[in-house]
C-alpha cells in the first residue's frame, strides 16, 4: 500500500492545467517522498471535462514520459458508472466495459493498482458487484478492490466477499458526518485504508473561495448545493475559525486542514488536488504537523459548533451513503 503523503490531480475542471504543470505537480509529491515509498495516485475514467477519459490519458502519458516513476506510484482509479454519465452502473457487463477501458487508456504505461466502483448502485447487490471485481481482479486485470462513498454496513457486505483495500469518502472539517466516522470506524475494525478525498473541502477551506464568482464558468462545483452564494456566505465561518487556528500554528489553513484529516487515524490517507508542483509539495509537508491534544480538540470544537449547510451534492445523484 502507498505512503500517507499523497495527492491526486485536479478533475472537472473547464480548462485542463498544461501538461507539464501537471506532470511537475505529480514528480515533486513522488520526488517528497521518503526512499521506498509510494503517492497514491488518484484518477477516474470519467475525470476529463464532460466526463472524458483525459485525467487517464495524461496519466499514461507521465508514466511514458517518466517510466521510473512508476513502481514509486500507487495508482487508483474509479470507474462502474454509465458510459459519459454519472448514474451508477455495477453490472457486470458495465465493471467489465470500464475495467477495461481505463486499462486500454493506460496503454500498459502503468499498472492498475487498485480500481472501485465510484458509487453504490442500488439496482445491484454489493455482493454481486464485489464478486464480479474479484474476477476480474483474478483474471490479472488491476491488484486491489476499493469501494467509494458507502456506507459502514456496505463496506463490511463487501469485505465479507472479498477483501476491500481502501475506502473513498469525502472528509474534511468542512464534510465530517455522522456516516463518515463510521465508515473510518469500521475500515480500522477491517483493517481497510480510508482515501479521504476534498480534504479542503473542494477549495472552500482555503478561503480563497468566497462567492461563486471566485469559481469559472463550467466547473463542476458551480453545480453543488455548497457552492451557492447564500450557503457560502453562511459557511464561511467555519473557515475563519480555522485560519484563526492555522495563524496560530503559523501553517496554511490548508495544511491544518490535510493534517487535521491524517490525524483521525494511521489508516486514513487524504488526497488534496493539486495540478501545481508548489501546491503538491505544501500538502506533502502537511503530513509532519502534529497537534497537541488541546489544539486537536480546538479544532473538532470548530467542526462540532459549525452549522454546515447545503447537501455535498445535487438531489439528483441520489444516496451517496448506500
Amino acid at each position: 500500500m502507498p505512503d500517507r503523503r499523497i495527492t491526486s490531480l485536479s478533475r472537472w475542471k473547464p480548462e485542463s492545467s498544461p501538461k507539464d504543470e501537471c506532470f511537475e505537480a505529480i514528480k515533486a509529491g513522488i520526488d517528497a517522498l521518503p526512499t521506498g515509498a509510494k503517492m497514491f495516485l488518484n484518477g477516474g475514467e470519467f475525470y476529463g471535462h464532460n466526463l472524458s477519459t483525459a485525467n487517464l490519458e495524461l496519466i499514461a502519458e507521465f508514466f511514458e514520459r517518466y517510466p521510473d516513476y512508476a513502481k514509486r506510484a500507487f495508482l487508483s482509479v474509479k470507474g462502474g458508472l454509465k458510459y459519459m454519465s454519472t448514474d451508477p452502473d455495477s453490472s457486470p457487463e458495465n465493471i467489465a466495459r470500464s475495467v477495461n477501458l481505463v486499462n486500454e487508456k493506460l496503454r500498459g504505461t502503468k499498472r492498475l493498482d487498485l480500481f472501485q466502483c465510484a458509487r453504490v448502485d442500488a439496482k445491484v447487490s454489493v455482493e454481486e458487484a464485489i464478486a464480479t471485481l474479484a474476477k476480474l481482479k483474478h483474471e490479472g486485470k488491476f491488484d486491489h478492490i476499493g469501494m467509494s462513498e458507502c456506507s459502514a454496513e456496505t463496506l463490511r457486505r463487501g469485505n465479507k466477499i472479498h477483501p476491500i483495500s481502501v475506502v473513498e469518502i469525502e472528509i474534511s472539517p468542512f464534510s465530517y458526518e455522522q456516516h463518515t466516522r463510521e465508515v473510518i470506524a469500521t475500515a480500522k475494525e477491517l483493517g481497510v485504508a480510508v482515501a479521504g478525498y476534498s480534504p479542503l473541502g473542494r477549495g472552500f477551506l482555503t478561503g480563497q473561495i468566497k462567492r461563486p464568482e471566485d469559481i469559472a464558468e463550467g466547473d463542476f462545483r458551480r453545480h453543488l448545493p455548497r457552492f451557492q452564494e447564500e450557503t457560502m456566505k453562511h459557511n464561511f465561518a467555519i473557515v475563519d475559525a480555522l485560519t484563526d487556528i492555522a495563524k496560530k500554528k503559523n501553517v496554511t489553513t490548508a495544511q491544518l486542514c490535510i493534517a487535521w484529516v491524517s490525524s483521525l487515524g494511521p489508516h486514513v490517507i487524504p488526497i488534496p488536488g493539486s495540478s501545481h508542483a508548489k501546491r503538491t509539495l505544501e500538502n506533502c509537508a502537511a503530513m509532519d504537523i502534529e497537534f497537541s491534544k488541546a489544539e486537536f480538540e480546538e479544532i473538532n470544537q470548530v467542526i462540532e459548533k459549525a452549522d454546515v449547510k447545503g447537501q455535498r451534492y445535487p438531489a439528483h445523484f441520489g444516496d451517496l451513503w448506500a
